[in-house]
């Protein structure tokens, strides 16, 4: 049953997720709403309402199709422009960038949104055209929602103009990045709790080990499954390799305090979250290294733009100041028990070697950049004492004497 469960949560995760559901979704309100204005069109209020304002009414269906074709062909026009520019600001950041900042592109709710306003009338006009009828000598023409599709096509073309300003703004680098180091912080303010760093010593001598049975990127605990299954044990366990790691199938991941039983260890899989794309809201590390690979590709000879990579590295600089004096809460706790999870956690020292190493290392024969170094790297110096910092600034200091 539990696995049912976990099944029916990750595919309604992966449908509310997918680019299609906000768009489909605006699709299917605007035929509700299309139906429930040609509703009201033919009610004895709707008729009155036209009577009272004769400009309302349309009497030649000709007329109504001609301006319902007009609109419905101006706004697939509108929608084919708009996301041609979609793709195209794609292919720059991905080429000028890395293809790991696609997803806070194609992920964009605004871009949704536009989209499934763009079908939703799309939809509504398809759905007005098909209810002009004719009727002997007369016909039926649902005037008054024709002049709604008039009122929402305006809209449109206002919609369009902000976002040719919103999509030329969004492929700006500084903007890019601006975005990956906030949902970097608030993912880090989710997980960084604790104002000292405990190091809580796993008490237990491991006698069984449980391993991944698939390969993927190692992106923690389901916590209620997890606590749920170390009270119905009662044991404790111990990540082997800290969050982001990717595992092979077979390998062990975790060691638990007691001997596990085949139908045991299924049961404790159903825990751990394995998965075939990061997330920087799982895992705040991942956004730390797309703002390192965003630099790296900035300095690459056929780009050669180490302003790029200052800005990437004064968002490191800035996230890892905030790092330095929040700590992750290296354990899961049971409420009922001595039960306990103990997480690998990457330590300042190692978190700062593996985002900031990098770019010295590929850039350090840049001036610019040798400067931006030792002004963030002497700030950061006085917030916390750090070797590799401190091995860093050294070198940097020295570098720059030289120059």
């Amino acid at each position: 049953m539990d696995k049912i469960r976990l099944w029916l949560i990750a595919k309604y995760q992966t449908f509310i997720s997918s680019i299609a559901f906000i768009p489909g979704f605006i699709g299917l309100g605007f035929l509700v709403l299309a139906a429930l204005i040609f509703s009201f069109d033919l009610s004895q209020a709707g008729q009155n309402l036209k009577a009272d304002i004769p400009w309302l009414t349309i009497k030649d269906p000709s007329t109504a199709r001609g301006v319902l074709g007009a609109i419905v062909g101006g706004i697939i026009s509108l929608t084919v422009f708009s996301f041609s520019m979609v793709m195209i600001v794609l292919s720059q950041a991905a080429s000028q960038m890395s293809n790991r900042v696609l997803d806070k592109l194609i992920g964009n709710r605004f871009q949704q949104i536009v989209l499934g306003i763009y079908i939703g009338t799309i939809i509504y006009t398809f759905f007005i055209f098909s209810t002009i009828r004719e009727y002997g000598d007369s016909f039926q023409i649902p005037s008054l929602s024709i002049f709604i599709l008039t009122i929402i096509t305006v809209f449109d073309l206002f919609l369009f103009i902000y976002f040719l300003h919103y999509i030329t703004q969004s492929v700006k680098y500084d903007v890019i990045i601006e975005r990956i180091k906030s949902s970097t912080f608030h993912a880090m303010k989710d997980f960084c709790i604790e104002n000292v760093e405990i190091k809580e010593a796993n008490e237990f001598a491991a006698l069984s080990v449980i391993r991944a049975s698939r390969s993927g990127i190692f992106e923690g605990f389901d916590s209620k499954e997890m606590m749920d299954f170390l009270l119905k044990n009662k044991c404790s366990m111990i990540s082997i390799y800290p969050m982001g790691t990717y595992i092979l199938r077979g390998h062990p991941i975790l060691k638990c305090s007691r001997n596990l039983e085949e139908t045991q260890v299924e049961d404790a899989l159903l825990g751990i979250i394995l998965s075939n794309h990061e997330s920087v809201r799982r895992n705040y590390e991942y956004g730390f290294r797309q703002l390192t690979e965003i630099a790296l590709k900035a300095l690459s000879p056929g780009i050669n733009d180490p302003g790029t990579a200052i800005i990437s590295l004064r968002a490191l600089v800035d996230l890892l100041g905030f790092r330095a004096i929040n700590f992750p809460l290296s354990t899961l706790s049971v409420e009922e028990g001595p039960f306990k999870v103990y997480r690998q956690e990457l330590s300042f020292d190692e978190l700062f070697e593996r985002v900031i190493f990098p770019i010295w290392d590929y850039g350090k024969e840049d001036r610019m950049l040798s400067q931006e170094f030792k002004l963030l790297l002497g700030q950061l110096s006085l917030v916390l004492a750090s070797p590799p910092l401190f091995k860093l600034l050294e070198q940097v200091e020295k570098k720059v004497a030289g120059e």
